[in-house]
């Protein structure tokens, strides 16, 4: 797709000005840190059944709601936080996925090593090209599968196969931006 400034994106990195800003500048680009990985996992488990731009646009309201994703403030949240945040109409308000996050928040603040270096360890090295078309990149890989077996076995919620290839593309464990996009490889 070739945006208004001539400059050719992934087939879904144009169609509105704020996935214009996300993918020129975030998506597909390295993410290292465990508040910024716990953000990113978090925010992709919200947006399991929903559409991205929906998680994008309420995404200032989740970093308020969620202390900016602080592991150590996000786990020591109580039920009437849990309570608080179910009645917060700036972001989405689905029990299930807000008692995953503050489990995740506990687990993740639990982690030797941190959250950063458990994720990073199933990043693959990198393809020696990019996707050519949409259907070359898949929903989930070998590495995706294994991430979410292994955080689903330390208590993680919501991090199946296609969440965790999610967050791999995001972070920059993976690169499929598509061939002839404008953003520049590497991570």
């Amino acid at each position: 797709m070739v945006g208004d400034d001539g400059r050719a994106r992934c087939f879904w990195g144009g169609s509105t000005p704020d996935y214009v800003t996300y993918h020129d500048s975030e998506w597909g680009r390295e993410v290292r840190g465990d508040d910024a990985l716990f953000e990113r996992m978090t925010l992709e488990a919200f947006q399991s059944g929903l559409s991205w731009i929906t998680i994008l646009r309420k995404r200032p309201a989740f970093r308020a709601a969620f202390a900016g994703f602080s592991i150590d403030k996000v786990a020591a949240f109580s039920e009437a936080d849990a309570a608080r945040l179910m009645a917060d109409t700036g972001i989405v308000r689905n029990r299930m996925k807000i008692d995953a996050a503050l489990a995740n928040a506990r687990v993740a603040a639990d982690l030797p090593g941190g959250l950063d270096a458990l994720l990073w360890s199933y990043a693959p090295s990198p393809k020696p090209s990019r996707p050519a078309t949409r259907a070359d990149v898949p929903a989930t890989t070998p590495e995706s599968k294994a991430m979410a077996k292994d955080l689903k076995k330390r208590g993680f919620r919501f991090v199946g196969p296609t969440t965790a290839y999610a967050l791999m593309q995001a972070t920059g464990m993976v690169d499929d931006h598509l061939a002839g996009c404008w953003v520049p490889a590497g991570r």
